[in-house]
């Protein structure tokens, strides 16, 4: 290795100590934790030496280095789950979060969280209670089911079920209903795990009753069916009613555990669009268990919901499952304030944000663009294309498969911008925003963009579509 120069090992020498940094930049004024920032400026000062030993002509070094210590802090500080703005048209947006909750929602939520809270303690008798009692009387009124058990996901929900009830035992279920949701999480493997030996009836496209009677007997812990509420099979088809399966199972005396899915607790979501079997209607049916998702069409938090029967609902309890897969006070409170946005279960408050962006029209969504347009100033308006154009969206997450939804999108255009550039600078803006890319073309869906956040929007056009300002080639300090 060739002997350094007396300018460059002065260089090195007038380099600031890890120390020395660490004070002049107190990781907790950054909200960051000591490790993170000694490993940061370990880096920064291995990069700077190695630039000072390959010759660059660094005048400052010891400047360079708090400039760039500051800025990695500063980048650190920075919390990696961002609010982002959802142009993509799909309210329920799985790698965005899925279900979006209101501020409303939110306040309530936390205000009780703050501290502590009465989570397993009635206040009434000082004894200890049932962290279920928070949301137990609500579902009730709005689903008609006799209790309610909740845990972390409905694939969750659906492994409990079949373990409860049929543990070493088999579950019948029809071969249309094998399906596989996210990250080739498929139904068959659900049921292995939940100790329960699958017996599939009838065929892909078509099951009758009398495939199930055929496969019941005494190793039969359930019958299982499945809404197949991520695709559709269109054709020569027959699916056995909710009602005949219910009947056989009563007849058969063997539970009837019903997977709905995005778990709806009305008929029809998006009111004269689109229809799905409801939670009530399903357990009207005779179902003795059904679980469905809390952060779909519900509109609430992440969670796994078994609704019906009570004597069902207190094996599962019982269940030592149970306690590994239950949820915490911040999901049921979430929960909890979810449910109170319904005056019944036909009707919702704008509180629920899901169900108000599903229900918006297409002239709401183009008096929302014209209302933003109007909030640009002629430089965005110069620096970039909007144009108002209808479109057509998806409800996301597996629910109300092909159903389209009517919508407004911008298409927006930037003069020597390519459409995937354009997309990124969205998605590095001050106040992200995904949109998509379409057939050359870059979009900004407002179907899942609340009026109220038309500012931020604005602000996020403004900032890309404006003429870049020069950039000073000095180091910042």
């Amino acid at each position: 290795m060739a002997e350094l120069s007396a300018g460059v090992r002065a260089t090195l020498k007038s380099l600031p100590s890890v120390d020395d940094l660490l004070k002049a930049f107190p990781p907790e004024n950054y909200r960051v934790t000591r490790p993170q920032a000694r490993s940061a400026i370990r880096a920064t000062l291995a990069e700077v030496r190695r630039q000072v030993r390959d010759g660059a002509d660094i005048s400052d070094a010891g400047s360079m280095v708090r400039a760039a210590v500051r800025r990695r802090m500063e980048s650190l500080a920075k919390p990696e789950l961002k609010p982002v703005l959802n142009g993509t048209g799909v309210v329920l947006h799985t790698g965005l979060g899925r279900a979006p909750l209101s501020r409303h929602v939110l306040d309530r939520a936390f205000c009780a969280l703050s501290g502590y809270a009465g989570l397993e303690l009635d206040l009434e008798s000082g004894k200890r209670g049932e962290r279920l009692d928070i949301i137990t009387d609500l579902f009730k009124a709005l689903t008609l089911s006799e209790g309610v058990i909740v845990v972390n996901n409905n694939a969750a929900a659906v492994l409990l079920m079949l373990n409860t009830a049929a543990d070493g035992k088999e579950v019948v279920v029809s071969r249309g209903q094998q399906v596989e949701i996210g990250g080739s999480f498929r139904m068959p493997d659900v049921i292995d795990k939940s100790g329960a030996q699958l017996v599939e009836v009838g065929t892909t496209n078509r099951t009758h009753l009398s495939d199930y009677e055929k496969a019941i007997s005494r190793q039969t812990g359930a019958l299982l069916f499945v809404h197949t509420s991520n695709y559709r099979v269109e054709g020569f088809t027959k699916e056995v009613p909710l009602t005949d399966l219910a009947a056989l199972a009563k007849k058969k005396k063997v539970p009837l555990l019903v997977d709905l899915g995005s778990g709806s607790l009305m008929d029809q979501p998006i009111v004269g669009l689109a229809s799905e079997p409801g939670v009530t209607s399903v357990l009207k049916t005779g179902a003795d268990l059904v679980s469905f998702s809390g952060d779909k069409l519900l509109g609430g938090p992440q969670a796994g919901i078994v609704v019906g029967r009570k004597r069902w609902l207190k094996r599962l309890h019982k269940n030592p499952l149970y306690r590994a897969l239950r949820c915490d006070k911040v999901t049921l409170a979430l929960l909890e304030q979810t449910l109170r946005t319904y005056v019944d279960a036909e009707t919702w408050t704008p509180e629920n944000l899901v169900l108000e962006l599903l229900n918006r029209d297409r002239e709401e969504l183009r008096s929302q663009a014209e209302e933003l347009l109007g909030r640009l100033s002629p430089e965005a308006h110069r620096g970039g294309t909007i144009k108002v154009v209808e479109s057509t969206v998806e409800a996301g997450s597996g629910s109300l498969p092909l159903v389209p939804i009517p919508s407004i999108a911008l298409a927006i255009s930037r003069p020597n911008t390519s459409p995937d550039e354009l997309a990124l600078r969205f998605r590095q803006a001050t106040n992200p925003v995904v949109g998509y890319v379409r057939r050359g073309q870059y979009y900004i869906d407002l179907k899942a963009v609340p009026l109220e956040k038309n500012y931020l929007l604005a602000r996020t056009l403004a900032e890309v579509l404006a003429p870049a300002p020069e950039r000073n080639s000095q180091i910042d300090q």
